[in-house]
C-alpha cells in the first residue's frame, strides 16, 4: 500500500491559519475519500471532515466555517485549509483514504 504523507503543521496564535496537505511521496493518487482526523492528548480521534472523488464534501460541527477540504491539483494533493483557529484545535492531525497507509500524521498547536 501507498502511505500517505502529512505536512503543514506548526504553531500559531489563535485567530490564525494554517493550511495542512495529504499526498504520496510526491506522485499522482486516486481516491474515493480523503478525511482528514485529528487527536488531542488525551482524548479520542476525531473525524474533521471528508472529501469524496465527485467532490463532496463534510465537516464536524466543531470546524464547520473555518475549515475546508479540498483538492489540490496543483501539488497532486489533497488539503485541508484551517482559518479562524483555536487552542482547542491543537492536536496531531492525520489524513486517511482507503488502500493507503497513513502517516505519521502533522502536530497543530494553537496557542497564545
Amino acid at each position: 500500500q501507498l502511505q500517505l504523507l502529512e505536512s503543514g503543521g506548526g504553531r500559531v496564535q489563535p485567530g490564525e491559519s494554517l493550511r495542512l496537505s495529504c499526498s504520496v511521496s510526491g506522485r499522482s493518487f486516486t481516491y474515493t475519500t480523503m478525511a482528514w482526523y485529528r487527536q488531542a492528548p488525551g482524548k479520542q480521534r476525531e473525524l474533521v471532515g471528508f472529501l469524496t472523488n465527485s467532490g463532496r464534501t463534510e465537516y464536524a460541527n466543531s470546524v464547520k466555517g473555518r475549515f475546508t477540504i479540498a483538492k489540490d491539483n496543483a501539488k497532486d494533493a489533497v488539503y485541508l485549509q484551517m482559518n479562524s483557529l483555536k487552542p482547542e484545535d491543537t492536536a496531531v492531525y492525520y489524513c486517511s483514504a482507503p488502500g493507503f497507509r497513513e502517516g505519521q500524521g502533522t502536530q497543530v498547536t494553537v496557542s497564545s
